[in-house]
């Protein structure tokens, strides 16, 4: 694939630097002692004046008040540039500024009014609006700050454990997460949830799948779309992406991890429709012709 010495995204959060406070757990260092010494003070009420104040002065001059607790911060995003990863993280981190950029140029030309998400680079664990998250999660999109998150190692993990490597399978898991954006801009996400607990969760389950296959119909379209414009593909790269999708089919991961296969469990698609849709995107490069929720078939 031909990413390198071309623009990157602007759209970048690299949080792999960041450290998450721990709570109320007992905190760090200082906090050790000063949490004994707290309180014992508030019993009283001139105590309690007198942490108040303490409070407001730490509050006002920007300060995190809960530093005393733990001795560091509070899900604090530390200066990404004290960072010192990998010569390979790095370039993964740079091969994802420069994937997330193309999907930017490709949909700003065919959405109007396209908004683009923000991709937040993270290592272990991160907070989101949808929650927390470790790097057992894979990636995923949040609708609720409309930002995509990565650990760059779970692209080693498709190399390794899913047997899908190649820089051309990593852009389409990250294209495929811009299509859940793309879906959140539509309307499409905020029409699926409002069905939560309003129908079965086997019909819900069926919903998800046709989700995830547009999300890998769009994809395709911006793949199709990025070749025809930039020309960025070579031979072997469309393989790679549909080799992805293949390995992280439901039915091919549930007979990996269980030995058996249960259909109405699936809520990504099998390997053979997530390839298919891929596929359509790429061949068509028509955005209209992804509707998954009215297609005959899957």
């Amino acid at each position: 694939m031909k990413w390198k010495g071309r623009r990157k995204s602007s759209n970048v959060d690299d949080r792999r630097s960041a450290s998450s406070g721990r709570g109320f757990s007992g905190g760090s260092g200082l906090g050790k002692l000063l949490i004994p010494l707290l309180l014992k003070v508030i019993t009283t009420k001139k105590g309690l004046i007198i942490v108040a104040v303490i409070l407001g002065v730490m509050y006002f001059t920007g300060n995190n008040p809960l530093q005393l607790l733990t001795g560091g911060s509070s899900n604090q995003i530390t200066n990404s540039s004290t960072y010192k990863g990998s010569a390979k993280e790095n370039e993964l981190a740079e091969f994802s500024s420069v994937i997330l950029a193309d999907t930017e140029d490709i949909w700003n030309k065919l959405l109007q009014g396209y908004k683009e998400p923000t991709l937040v680079l993270f290592k272990n664990s991160v907070s989101s609006a949808c929650g927390s998250a470790s790097a057992a999660t894979g990636p995923f999109y949040c609708p609720g700050d409309q930002k995509l998150y990565i650990d760059l190692s779970f692209f080693q993990e498709m190399a390794t454990r899913l047997n899908a490597p190649g820089d051309f399978a990593q852009a389409y898991v990250i294209a495929h997460e811009v299509g859940h954006h793309i879906q959140k801009l539509m309307g499409t996400t905020d029409k699926l949830n409002r069905l939560r607990g309003q129908v079965s969760k086997t019909e819900y389950n069926r919903y998800s799948v046709m989700l995830e296959l547009q999300a890998d119909f769009y994809a395709g379209v911006w793949a199709h779309h990025s070749q025809k414009m930039n020309q960025i593909m070579e031979k072997g790269d469309l393989q790679e992406a549909l080799n992805a999708a293949n390995a992280i089919g439901d039915d091919r991961l549930q007979k990996q991890s269980t030995g058996r296969v249960v259909p109405d469990s699936f809520t990504h698609g099998t390997s053979a429709q997530r390839m298919r849709w891929f596929k359509k995107g790429f061949e068509t490069g028509d955005f209209n012709q992804g509707d998954t929720f009215n297609a005959r078939s899957l």
